[in-house]
């Protein structure tokens, strides 16, 4: 891999479940200029009283590194898993999207859902709404499908991501 070449890295933090915490980990990224193209927490242990914050961000091999060892050093931080380089794991990422269509449309909307086994979880008079659930790129996909059929509304969860296997962080 070379230096400058950029890349996607997912990475969870397991962390306090605290007030503040969260501000921390966001503003050690927005200080240094490194971007977030996805956020997920959630409080994980209730005995520990854990969150597990799952990031998804880009860089050279140094940024990434960088990241890591920043991570490293806040306090409420418990163990970070770099999901991208640990071996195989699980990424999945949910999206509802509202589609404004009638007649024939409506009929395509609902056949798009069913080829991408998306759910139907609201329908009124003019709109639908799906949920969809999947890789990152079955969902770009789902949505790019829908905006040829009519008005979309869309709203994406951030990834989440598991390590493969019977280790866990």
């Amino acid at each position: 891999m070379e230096q400058t070449e950029i890349h996607r890295h997912t990475i969870a933090v397991l962390v306090d479940n605290e007030s503040g915490v969260l501000a921390r980990v966001i503003g050690l990224f927005a200080g240094r200029g490194y971007n977030i193209e996805s956020l997920t927490v959630a409080k994980v242990d209730d005995n520990e009283n854990l969150s597990r914050i799952t990031i998804v961000t880009t860089g050279t091999q140094m940024v990434i590194a960088q990241i890591k060892a920043q991570l490293e050093r806040l306090v409420p931080v418990h163990k970070i898993a770099d999901l991208t380089v640990e071996g195989p794991s699980v990424e999945r990422e949910m999206a509802l999207v509202k589609v404004e269509c009638k007649g024939d449309k409506r009929v395509e909307a609902m056949r798009v859902a069913d080829i991408f086994r998306a759910r139907t979880v609201d329908v009124s008079e003019d709109s639908l709404i799906f949920e969809v659930t999947g890789a990152r790129g079955k969902v770009k996909a789902f949505i790019a499908q829908y905006e040829t059929l009519g008005r979309t509304e869309v709203c994406r969860t951030g990834v989440v991501a598991v390590k493969r296997g019977k280790d866990t962080i």
